[in-house]
């Protein structure tokens, strides 16, 4: 019974950090592909299969496929996009088929694999813009996550019945910790 529930903490591990793109596509992947080096040159990088992960901006359905316009983002181990109020610009992902774009929205992660077709030029506003763009071989959506807010109503003066408190240790209680859930007054 022991080195079955060892066996399962150890697959559950493992596979929590699993990428989302199959390892046959990832072996194909070139790793010394940077999005600058694609951004700045998408031409010489043509036909060369990349990963990348952003934010979607805009989703557009056409005859034949989806367009989705995205900014680029890091990706973690697991390709998951991170940072993402950090971008290097903006690609284009031709995907072969209908993405509903009620659901592949602006906003939502996503992780691409694809071969890189060339160079697109489109508008960002008024502003004449040289997207990447590639031919989606797999994408991954990410799911949307939501975390509960901490933040009491009263903060950061507490609620009213509540004084100065000459005992609150700040390092017991730092003023990001959700507990206490009602924070005393730190003045």
């Amino acid at each position: 019974m022991k080195k079955l529930l060892m066996g399962f903490f150890a697959l559950s591990f493992f596979t929590g950090c699993a990428p989302v793109i199959s390892q046959n596509l990832l072996d194909q992947v070139d790793p010394h592909i940077t999005f600058a080096d694609l951004k700045n040159d998408p031409v010489a990088q043509k036909g060369k299969t990349i990963l990348l992960g952003g934010v979607i901006v805009r989703t557009t359905a056409e005859r034949e496929g989806t367009l989705l316009e995205i900014y680029q983002t890091e990706i973690d181990r697991s390709g998951e996009p991170v940072f993402l109020d950090r971008s290097k610009g903006r690609f284009l992902a031709y995907y072969q088929g209908f993405l509903d774009s009620a659901i592949w929205q602006k906003g939502r992660k996503v992780t691409v694999a694809g071969t890189v077709e060339g160079e697109k030029t489109g508008r960002v506003g008024d502003m004449l813009y040289h997207y990447p763009y590639l031919r989606v071989r797999e994408i991954h959506l990410w799911e949307e996550r939501t975390y509960p807010s901490y933040q009491d109503p009263w903060y950061p003066w507490g609620p009213p019945w509540w004084g100065w408190d000459p005992w609150w240790d700040p390092f017991r209680y730092p003023y990001w910790a959700p507990y206490p859930r009602f924070r005393h007054r730190h003045r």
